[in-house]
């Protein structure tokens, strides 16, 4: 039965895996950018971020048997809370990581819980046929606290480079979550993150055990393929939401290249929508349909609400999470000159493992 297929892909684990460096000690950059995990209180409570140099060492603090596991090198990019990450700042990460990718075996990302699925997304379209691991991980508490979780995430970050593995991952508590399926669940929990629409690509346990969709390393030529377009506007559809102004004036303005509508159920739209969506068609300005539901996809032609969308030029999500889904449009706008219709085939081509239109595991 398909829809068991993502249970057992959960626990369908390969033997443990071990460093992929031999005879020498493994060289990891880690890409600083801020987060939790290494910020303090203010006199009001308020958690704030340091100056350059506080940060850094309060990271290496955290564990101090870090060359143990690795050397270990910071190169600075930034540090900020995540809620105000930028694209430039994606383009900055996967700047380094390219400028520099010869030079280590793997790379860590440091950063905030908030928007961490959003960049673990985008760098997975920057970095196309990635022959090694770049893990991104943070905190849910200060690493400052007794009970924080920053040690250990961090920590397992920097091993998890040192496999014999490859692509973007998301390390956190003790999973290990493909880049572009990873989405935010909790706020609080301290195994905050989940695949969406897909099982885990790996598991933390004594040993760190991988699924069978994991990649493994490769000495191919990192496709590197920076650049976003953050012009897009996205909509979340209500009962009583009104689709006039709002909608009309993001396709009237010229200034909007993309929109996402995050329709009911399978992408349901309603009839009062219809005008615009052929607005829109008209002008060239890709509209992308999501589901709202955490899990599924879209299937636009099982109502007539949905189809009568389609017949209007809409593109379907499918399974793709909400993170994925904004990233990818931005990214896709931004590398075809926002082409409407290669904006549509690059929507659905699958580059990373974060869509799914034929297999049906939703």
């Amino acid at each position: 039965m398909e829809i068991l297929r993502t249970t057992i892909r959960r626990h369908h684990l390969l033997p443990p895996t071990k460093s992929a460096i031999q005879n020498r000690q493994p060289n990891i950059l880690v890409l600083f950018c801020g987060g939790t995990l290494i910020m303090q209180e203010n006199e009001d409570g308020a958690l704030v971020v340091h100056d350059k140099e506080t940060a850094i060492d309060l990271l290496l603090d955290l564990e101090p048997r870090l060359h143990e596991l690795a050397k270990v090198t910071v190169h600075y990019v930034d540090n900020i809370d995540s809620t105000n990450m930028r694209p430039e700042i994606w383009d900055d990460i996967a700047s380094v990581i390219h400028d520099k990718y010869d030079e280590y075996d793997g790379f860590v990302i440091t950063h905030g819980t908030d928007t961490m699925a959003y960049t673990a997304s985008a760098l997975s379209f920057v970095l196309g046929n990635l022959g090694k691991p770049v893990c991104i991980t943070g905190a849910q508490i200060p690493g400052g606290r007794i009970a924080t979780d920053a040690r250990r995430n961090f920590s397992n970050a920097i091993r998890i480079a040192t496999l014999d593995k490859a692509g973007v991952m998301l390390i956190f508590d003790e999973d290990i979550v493909a880049g572009a399926r990873a989405s935010k669940v909790s706020e609080s929990k301290l195994d905050a993150f989940r695949p969406i629409n897909w099982g885990l690509l790996g598991e933390i346990r004594i040993d760190v055990h991988f699924s069978d969709d994991a990649a493994s390393r490769h000495d191919g030529k990192l496709d590197y393929r920076p650049g976003f377009e953050p012009r897009i506007a996205v909509f979340t559809l209500f009962p009583g939401f009104s689709n006039g102004p709002m909608i009309k004036n993001a396709i009237d303005s010229g200034a909007c290249k993309g929109i996402i509508l995050r329709g009911f159920g399978s992408g349901n739209i309603s009839y009062d929508y219809l005008d615009g969506l052929k607005a829109a068609e008209e002008m060239r300005i890709p509209v992308i349909v999501a589901t709202q539901c955490l899990e599924g996809a879209t299937k636009m032609h099982l109502y007539d609400v949905g189809k009568q969308a389609l017949d209007h030029g809409v593109i379907q999500a499918y399974d793709m999470s909400v993170e994925c889904y904004i990233t990818k449009l931005m990214w896709c706008l931004k590398q075809c000159d926002c082409d409407y219709d290669k904006v549509r085939d690059m929507m659905h081509t699958n580059y990373c493992g974060e869509i799914n239109k034929e297999g049906k595991l939703f």
